[in-house]
């Protein structure tokens, strides 16, 4: 039974809010693999592992239905999207990996924090998508929020050299990276104008993780001196890893297909909540006095992106 754009207009939510508790369980999985593997590797099984995942869903979309849908048209220009997207996400992981090479990390995952407000303007430059006003609201109060929970120490905090560092430099460019993909993603689903949201986001994410997965594959088994073999070893973990970062995938890019990539980053930035508690739930340590402005700052973000479309 397909949905009429009315039936989309809220359902991106709740698809959103489901992307981001997924993701922060498959970073929580994660987070164990990249002592074991590094963090290449751990990275790498998101997309390998998540793969089978992806392409069972894809499956059940023309199983299921009575009347199968028609296959859509995988045009040079959609492929070209979703290629983009795939390569700045693996790109956006790069720059986070220099980034930890340097003295000042906290500087870096603070700049890359702005994120949702490269995506405003890249959405604005290559698919012509204006934010309204107040998502324009939104996405500066939910950064600051976010920028205060990630602020670095007051030391680096007042060191000019400290934010003119390469450091600072892979942080923006790691923000940059993802704010692309995103856009990228986005303009995949525009271009693919499938039958549902839900194909849409199947292909979508089948494809581009099969490139990458490619591409990360062969550049660990041609630069590590064991190649895949760790990652085989770890199955379990990467499976639940895996899982969890293709349920993630698929509900990142169903929004895509029904929401404009601004929006959907802002309210995606409810992930850093959900991690944020997650992380002081089992360190039981109460929060601080900035932590609790940050976190308010980023929910008063939240609710007036979805208010947008009232």
């Amino acid at each position: 039974m397909s949905l009429s754009l009315h039936d989309l207009t809220w359902l991106w939510v709740p698809i959103t809010l489901f992307a981001a508790a997924a993701q922060t369980v498959r970073n929580t999985a994660q987070r164990s693999l990249t002592q074991e593997l590094g963090t290449l590797s751990a990275t790498l099984v998101r997309f390998m592992y998540g793969l089978p995942f992806a392409g069972l869903w894809l499956a059940l979309l023309y199983l299921v239905p009575a009347q199968a849908p028609a296959v859509p048209d995988l045009s040079p220009a959609y492929l070209g999207w979703i290629a983009l997207g795939a390569l700045f996400q693996v790109g956006a992981t790069v720059a986070l990996l220099l980034a930890m090479k340097e003295r000042n990390f906290a500087v870096a995952v603070t700049l890359s924090k702005t994120e949702v407000l490269q995506v405003a303007l890249f959405s604005t430059v290559f698919l012509h998508e204006l934010p309204t006003p107040l998502a324009l609201l939104a996405m500066a109060v939910a950064t600051a929020g976010v920028l205060i929970l990630s602020l670095p120490p007051r030391g680096q905090l007042l060191s000019l050299q400290a934010w003119m560092s390469k450091s600072a430099l892979y942080g923006l460019a790691c923000g940059a990276c993802f704010a692309i993909a995103t856009v990228a993603f986005r303009g995949g689903a525009l271009a693919l104008a499938a039958e549902s949201p839900w194909l849409s986001g199947a292909w979508g994410v089948l494809i581009a993780q099969t490139l990458q997965t490619l591409g990360m594959g062969a550049w660990i088994q041609w630069r590590s001196e064991q190649g895949l073999t760790p990652i085989f070893r770890a199955w379990r973990i990467s499976l639940v890893a895996g899982s969890m970062g293709a349920a993630a995938s698929l509900a990142w890019f169903t929004a895509y297909a029904m929401q404009g990539a601004g929006p959907v980053r802002t309210l995606g930035m409810v992930e850093v909540v959900f991690s944020y508690l997650v992380s002081r739930r089992l360190l039981s340590e109460a929060l601080n006095r900035n932590e609790k402005i940050g976190m308010g700052l980023m929910l008063v973000g939240l609710v007036l992106i979805c208010l947008q479309g009232v």
